[in-house]
Protein backbone atom coordinates (compact mmCIF):
# COMPACT_ATOMS: atom_id res chain seq x y z
CA UNK A 1 0.00 0.00 0.00
CA UNK A 2 1.34 3.40 -1.01
CA UNK A 3 -0.41 5.28 1.77
CA UNK A 4 2.61 7.27 2.96
CA UNK A 5 3.21 8.55 -0.57
CA UNK A 6 -0.45 9.52 -0.84
CA UNK A 7 -0.33 11.39 2.47
CA UNK A 8 2.75 13.30 1.31
CA UNK A 9 0.95 14.14 -1.94
CA UNK A 10 -2.06 15.56 -0.05
CA UNK A 11 0.14 17.58 2.30
CA UNK A 12 2.78 18.90 -0.08
CA UNK A 13 1.10 19.12 -3.47
CA UNK A 14 -2.57 19.57 -2.61
CA UNK A 15 -1.84 21.69 0.49
CA UNK A 16 -4.58 20.00 2.51
CA UNK A 17 -4.77 20.83 6.20
CA UNK A 18 -3.41 18.40 8.80
CA UNK A 19 -6.96 17.70 9.94
CA UNK A 20 -8.12 16.81 6.40
CA UNK A 21 -5.07 14.68 5.67
CA UNK A 22 -5.60 12.76 8.92
CA UNK A 23 -9.22 12.10 7.97
CA UNK A 24 -8.14 10.64 4.60
CA UNK A 25 -5.52 8.49 6.29
CA UNK A 26 -7.98 7.16 8.89
CA UNK A 27 -10.57 6.27 6.25
CA UNK A 28 -8.09 4.34 4.14
CA UNK A 29 -6.61 2.53 7.14
CA UNK A 30 -10.11 1.62 8.31
CA UNK A 31 -10.93 0.08 4.93
CA UNK A 32 -7.61 -1.76 4.86
CA UNK A 33 -8.30 -3.15 8.34
CA UNK A 34 -11.77 -4.28 7.26
CA UNK A 35 -10.39 -6.13 4.22
CA UNK A 36 -7.70 -7.79 6.29
CA UNK A 37 -9.90 -8.89 9.20
CA UNK A 38 -13.05 -9.83 7.30
CA UNK A 39 -11.57 -11.28 4.11
CA UNK A 40 -7.88 -11.86 4.86
CA UNK A 41 -7.04 -9.44 2.05
CA UNK A 42 -4.13 -7.12 2.73
CA UNK A 43 -3.46 -5.34 -0.57
CA UNK A 44 -6.13 -2.68 -1.13
CA UNK A 45 -4.11 -1.27 -4.04
CA UNK A 46 -5.50 -4.18 -6.05
CA UNK A 47 -8.96 -4.42 -4.51
CA UNK A 48 -12.10 -4.86 -6.62
CA UNK A 49 -15.41 -3.12 -6.17
CA UNK A 50 -17.09 -6.10 -4.50
CA UNK A 51 -15.01 -5.68 -1.33
CA UNK A 52 -15.73 -1.96 -1.27
CA UNK A 53 -19.45 -2.74 -1.58
CA UNK A 54 -19.22 -5.16 1.35
CA UNK A 55 -17.57 -2.39 3.38
CA UNK A 56 -20.37 0.02 2.52
CA UNK A 57 -22.92 -2.55 3.70
CA UNK A 58 -20.91 -3.08 6.89
CA UNK A 59 -20.82 0.66 7.59
CA UNK A 60 -24.54 0.91 6.97
CA UNK A 61 -25.27 -2.01 9.31
CA UNK A 62 -23.32 -0.14 11.98
CA UNK A 63 -25.88 2.66 11.52
CA UNK A 64 -23.46 5.13 9.99
CA UNK A 65 -25.34 7.79 8.04
CA UNK A 66 -25.00 8.04 4.26
CA UNK A 67 -23.20 11.37 4.42
CA UNK A 68 -20.39 9.86 6.51
CA UNK A 69 -20.21 6.78 4.31
CA UNK A 70 -19.91 8.95 1.20
CA UNK A 71 -17.03 10.84 2.80
CA UNK A 72 -15.15 7.61 3.49
CA UNK A 73 -15.70 6.35 -0.05
CA UNK A 74 -14.55 9.72 -1.38
CA UNK A 75 -11.27 9.23 0.51
CA UNK A 76 -10.82 5.83 -1.12
CA UNK A 77 -11.64 7.23 -4.54
CA UNK A 78 -9.01 9.95 -4.12
CA UNK A 79 -6.44 7.33 -3.11
CA UNK A 80 -7.16 5.25 -6.21
CA UNK A 81 -6.96 8.36 -8.42
CA UNK A 82 -3.53 9.00 -6.92
CA UNK A 83 -2.45 5.44 -7.77
CA UNK A 84 -3.58 6.04 -11.35
CA UNK A 85 -1.70 9.34 -11.43
CA UNK A 86 1.61 7.68 -10.51
CA UNK A 87 0.98 4.70 -12.81
CA UNK A 88 0.38 2.06 -10.12
CA UNK A 89 -3.25 1.42 -11.07
CA UNK A 90 -4.94 1.11 -14.44
CA UNK A 91 -8.63 1.22 -13.52
CA UNK A 92 -10.17 2.93 -10.50
CA UNK A 93 -12.50 0.34 -8.86
CA UNK A 94 -14.80 3.20 -7.87
CA UNK A 95 -15.09 4.70 -11.35
CA UNK A 96 -18.75 3.67 -11.70
CA UNK A 97 -19.72 4.05 -8.06
CA UNK A 98 -22.65 6.36 -7.32
CA UNK A 99 -22.79 8.18 -4.01
CA UNK A 100 -25.51 7.19 -1.57
CA UNK A 101 -28.50 9.49 -1.40
CA UNK A 102 -28.47 11.96 1.46
CA UNK A 103 -31.11 14.23 2.85
CA UNK A 104 -30.45 17.95 2.65
CA UNK A 105 -29.03 19.08 5.97
CA UNK A 106 -30.40 22.40 7.16
CA UNK A 107 -28.63 23.92 10.11
CA UNK A 108 -30.53 26.65 11.92
CA UNK A 109 -28.40 29.67 12.85
CA UNK A 110 -28.63 31.49 16.15
CA UNK A 111 -30.96 34.48 16.20
CA UNK A 112 -29.71 38.01 16.74
CA UNK A 113 -31.33 37.91 20.19
CA UNK A 114 -29.49 34.71 21.10
CA UNK A 115 -26.21 36.28 20.00
CA UNK A 116 -27.00 39.44 21.95
CA UNK A 117 -27.68 37.34 25.06
CA UNK A 118 -24.53 35.24 24.81
CA UNK A 119 -22.32 38.29 24.21
CA UNK A 120 -23.95 40.88 26.46
CA UNK A 121 -26.16 39.16 29.04
CA UNK A 122 -24.02 36.23 30.18
CA UNK A 123 -21.52 37.28 32.82
CA UNK A 124 -18.12 35.81 32.02
CA UNK A 125 -15.61 35.45 34.83
CA UNK A 126 -12.82 38.04 34.85
CA UNK A 127 -10.08 35.41 35.03
CA UNK A 128 -8.05 34.09 32.07
CA UNK A 129 -10.56 31.44 30.97
CA UNK A 130 -13.57 33.76 31.18
CA UNK A 131 -11.94 36.49 29.09
CA UNK A 132 -10.64 33.89 26.63
CA UNK A 133 -14.06 32.26 26.23
CA UNK A 134 -15.80 35.56 25.58
CA UNK A 135 -13.19 36.51 22.97
CA UNK A 136 -13.42 33.10 21.32
CA UNK A 137 -17.20 33.36 20.85
CA UNK A 138 -16.90 36.97 19.72
CA UNK A 139 -14.24 36.14 17.11
CA UNK A 140 -16.16 33.19 15.68
CA UNK A 141 -19.31 35.28 15.34
CA UNK A 142 -17.73 38.47 13.96
CA UNK A 143 -15.37 36.76 11.49
CA UNK A 144 -17.15 33.58 10.43
CA UNK A 145 -13.89 31.63 10.53
CA UNK A 146 -13.84 27.88 10.96
CA UNK A 147 -12.98 26.28 14.29
CA UNK A 148 -9.74 24.84 12.87
CA UNK A 149 -8.78 28.28 11.52
CA UNK A 150 -9.37 29.87 14.91
CA UNK A 151 -7.12 27.34 16.63
CA UNK A 152 -4.31 28.02 14.16
CA UNK A 153 -4.38 31.80 14.72
CA UNK A 154 -1.01 33.18 15.78
CA UNK A 155 -0.09 36.43 17.49
CA UNK A 156 1.40 37.72 14.24
CA UNK A 157 -1.94 37.19 12.44
CA UNK A 158 -3.72 39.98 14.33
CA UNK A 159 -2.85 43.44 13.03
CA UNK A 160 -4.25 46.30 15.12
CA UNK A 161 -2.85 48.89 12.71
CA UNK A 162 -4.76 47.65 9.65
CA UNK A 163 -7.58 46.21 11.82
CA UNK A 164 -7.41 42.83 10.06
CA UNK A 165 -6.96 39.20 11.01
CA UNK A 166 -4.99 36.91 8.70
CA UNK A 167 -6.60 33.49 8.42
CA UNK A 168 -5.03 30.37 6.95
CA UNK A 169 -7.91 28.46 5.35
CA UNK A 170 -8.29 25.21 3.52
CA UNK A 171 -5.39 24.20 1.28
CA UNK A 172 -3.30 26.86 3.07
CA UNK A 173 -5.16 29.67 1.30
CA UNK A 174 -4.71 32.98 3.11
CA UNK A 175 -7.44 35.59 3.52
CA UNK A 176 -7.77 38.77 5.56
CA UNK A 177 -10.90 39.44 7.61
CA UNK A 178 -11.74 42.95 8.92
CA UNK A 179 -11.63 43.37 12.68
CA UNK A 180 -14.31 45.33 14.51
CA UNK A 181 -13.22 47.95 17.12
CA UNK A 182 -14.95 45.85 19.81
CA UNK A 183 -12.91 42.84 18.71
CA UNK A 184 -9.70 44.81 19.13
CA UNK A 185 -10.62 45.74 22.71
CA UNK A 186 -11.39 42.13 23.58
CA UNK A 187 -8.10 40.98 22.07
CA UNK A 188 -6.22 43.56 24.13
CA UNK A 189 -7.91 42.46 27.36
CA UNK A 190 -7.16 38.82 26.58
CA UNK A 191 -3.51 39.46 25.69
CA UNK A 192 -2.98 41.14 29.06
CA UNK A 193 -4.43 38.13 30.89
CA UNK A 194 -2.52 35.75 28.66
CA UNK A 195 0.77 37.32 29.82
CA UNK A 196 -0.09 36.37 33.41
CA UNK A 197 -0.01 32.62 32.68
CA UNK A 198 2.69 30.90 34.69
CA UNK A 199 4.00 28.94 31.73
CA UNK A 200 3.24 29.32 28.02
CA UNK A 201 4.31 26.28 26.03
CA UNK A 202 2.76 27.15 22.65
CA UNK A 203 3.66 30.84 22.71
CA UNK A 204 3.02 31.64 19.05
CA UNK A 205 -0.65 30.63 19.16
CA UNK A 206 -3.34 33.02 20.37
CA UNK A 207 -5.86 30.72 22.01
CA UNK A 208 -4.38 28.71 24.86
CA UNK A 209 -5.54 26.53 27.71
CA UNK A 210 -4.97 27.54 31.34
CA UNK A 211 -1.83 25.35 31.30
CA UNK A 212 -0.35 27.33 28.40
CA UNK A 213 -0.94 24.75 25.68
CA UNK A 214 -2.59 25.42 22.33
CA UNK A 215 -6.37 24.95 22.55
CA UNK A 216 -7.84 21.84 20.94
CA UNK A 217 -11.01 21.26 18.91
CA UNK A 218 -13.08 19.35 21.47
CA UNK A 219 -12.50 22.08 24.06
CA UNK A 220 -13.86 24.73 21.67
CA UNK A 221 -16.89 22.55 21.02
CA UNK A 222 -17.52 22.09 24.75
CA UNK A 223 -17.23 25.81 25.43
CA UNK A 224 -19.69 26.75 22.69
CA UNK A 225 -22.17 24.22 24.04
CA UNK A 226 -21.64 25.41 27.61
CA UNK A 227 -22.50 29.05 26.92
CA UNK A 228 -25.16 28.62 24.24
CA UNK A 229 -27.11 26.09 26.29
CA UNK A 230 -27.83 29.01 28.62
CA UNK A 231 -29.34 31.25 25.94
CA UNK A 232 -30.62 28.84 23.29
CA UNK A 233 -32.95 25.84 23.13
CA UNK A 234 -31.52 24.64 19.82
CA UNK A 235 -30.58 20.98 19.64
CA UNK A 236 -27.33 21.72 17.84
CA UNK A 237 -25.08 24.44 19.26
CA UNK A 238 -21.74 23.75 17.63
CA UNK A 239 -18.95 26.14 16.54
CA UNK A 240 -20.00 25.61 12.92
CA UNK A 241 -23.45 27.03 13.70
CA UNK A 242 -21.68 30.29 14.55
CA UNK A 243 -20.22 30.30 11.03
CA UNK A 244 -23.74 29.83 9.64
CA UNK A 245 -24.95 32.60 11.92
CA UNK A 246 -22.24 35.00 10.74
CA UNK A 247 -23.15 34.45 7.07
CA UNK A 248 -26.91 34.53 7.64
CA UNK A 249 -26.89 37.73 9.68
CA UNK A 250 -24.73 39.48 7.07
CA UNK A 251 -27.04 38.42 4.26
CA UNK A 252 -30.11 39.42 6.27
CA UNK A 253 -28.65 42.91 6.56
CA UNK A 254 -28.13 43.16 2.81
CA UNK A 255 -24.49 42.08 2.44
CA UNK A 256 -23.41 41.12 -1.07
CA UNK A 257 -23.17 37.37 -1.60
CA UNK A 258 -19.73 37.65 -3.21
CA UNK A 259 -18.44 39.65 -0.25
CA UNK A 260 -19.70 36.99 2.17
CA UNK A 261 -18.04 34.35 -0.02
CA UNK A 262 -14.66 36.10 0.35
CA UNK A 263 -15.08 36.53 4.11
CA UNK A 264 -15.90 32.84 4.54
CA UNK A 265 -13.00 31.73 2.35
CA UNK A 266 -15.15 29.74 -0.06
CA UNK A 267 -13.62 28.82 -3.40
CA UNK A 268 -16.96 28.92 -5.22
CA UNK A 269 -20.16 30.91 -4.89
CA UNK A 270 -22.15 27.68 -4.76
CA UNK A 271 -20.70 26.93 -1.33
CA UNK A 272 -21.90 30.30 -0.03
CA UNK A 273 -25.37 30.02 -1.54
CA UNK A 274 -26.34 27.31 0.95
CA UNK A 275 -26.70 30.09 3.51
CA UNK A 276 -29.26 32.03 1.50
CA UNK A 277 -32.14 29.73 2.51
CA UNK A 278 -31.75 31.01 6.05
CA UNK A 279 -32.43 34.54 4.79
CA UNK A 280 -35.68 33.74 2.99
CA UNK A 281 -37.88 35.16 5.75
CA UNK A 282 -35.95 38.43 5.62
CA UNK A 283 -36.12 38.45 1.82
CA UNK A 284 -39.89 38.03 1.98
CA UNK A 285 -40.13 41.11 4.19
CA UNK A 286 -37.98 43.15 1.81
CA UNK A 287 -39.90 41.88 -1.22
CA UNK A 288 -43.29 42.66 0.30
CA UNK A 289 -42.23 46.09 1.50
CA UNK A 290 -40.44 47.18 -1.66
CA UNK A 291 -42.61 45.74 -4.42
CA UNK A 292 -45.43 48.01 -5.70
CA UNK A 293 -47.89 45.17 -5.30
CA UNK A 294 -46.64 44.17 -1.87
CA UNK A 295 -49.36 45.90 0.12
CA UNK A 296 -52.20 44.77 -2.11
CA UNK A 297 -54.67 42.23 -0.73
Amino acid sequence: MLLSEFISYLSLEKNYSKHTVKAYENDILEFSHFCNVQYDFDDIDNVDYSLIRFWIVNLSEREMNNRSINRKISSLKSYFKFLQKIGSLDVNPLVKHKALKTSKKIEIPFSELEMQNVLSVIEYSDDFEGIRDELLIHVLYTTGMRRAELLELKLSDVDFETMTIKVLGKRNKERFIPMLPETKKKFESYFLKRMELIEIKDASYIFLTQSGNKMYETLVYRLINKYFRVVSSKVKTSPHILRHTFATHLLNKGADLNAVKELLGHSSLASTQVYTHNSIAELKKVHSKAHPRGNKL
